[in-house]
């Protein structure tokens, strides 16, 4: 995989990955615009966040113990997974941040290990994403 660009990495160690709805994300950031979600989710999430394009999915990097949480742990999450132990993401290397260019492709990028995103931040997020999804219903609705 490291030909492509993509390193595979395990899951429930040092980090796990919360994957995320394309759709969920750009309604919280009220854009499908990739610059300005990339200055959105820097601002909310403080951390590393990748995208595959093909998947319509966000990657959002976060501490092991955020599998344990009870919103996290056993339960089904709609828009969204906690990927925990066992479970294995396709990284991409970095410098891969372009859109344009990478299918998948960091969208904030990691700076280091320690460098993770807050579990809360992610569950406000995915708050916000279907509060707006619904209100955007709504108003279709009437």
């Amino acid at each position: 995989m490291a030909e492509n660009g993509i390193t595979v990495l395990r899951c429930g160690g040092v980090f796990t990955a919360i994957r995320i709805s394309a759709g969920i994300v750009h309604a919280a950031a009220g854009t499908e615009d990739p610059v300005a979600v990339s200055d959105y989710l820097s601002r909310v999430l403080r951390g590393p966040v990748f995208a595959d394009q093909a998947s319509r999915r966000f990657y959002v990097l976060v501490p092991a113990s955020t599998q344990r949480l009870s919103q996290w742990h056993g339960t089904a999450v709609p828009e969204a997974e906690c990927l925990g132990a066992n479970c294995f993401v396709g990284v991409p290397r970095p410098g891969r941040d372009d859109p344009r260019e990478f299918r998948c492709h960091w969208v904030v990028p990691m700076h280091g290990p320690a460098d993770l995103c807050s579990p809360h931040a992610v569950t406000q997020l995915l708050d916000y994403g279907r509060f707006r999804l619904a209100a955007a219903e709504g108003a279709a609705d009437e």
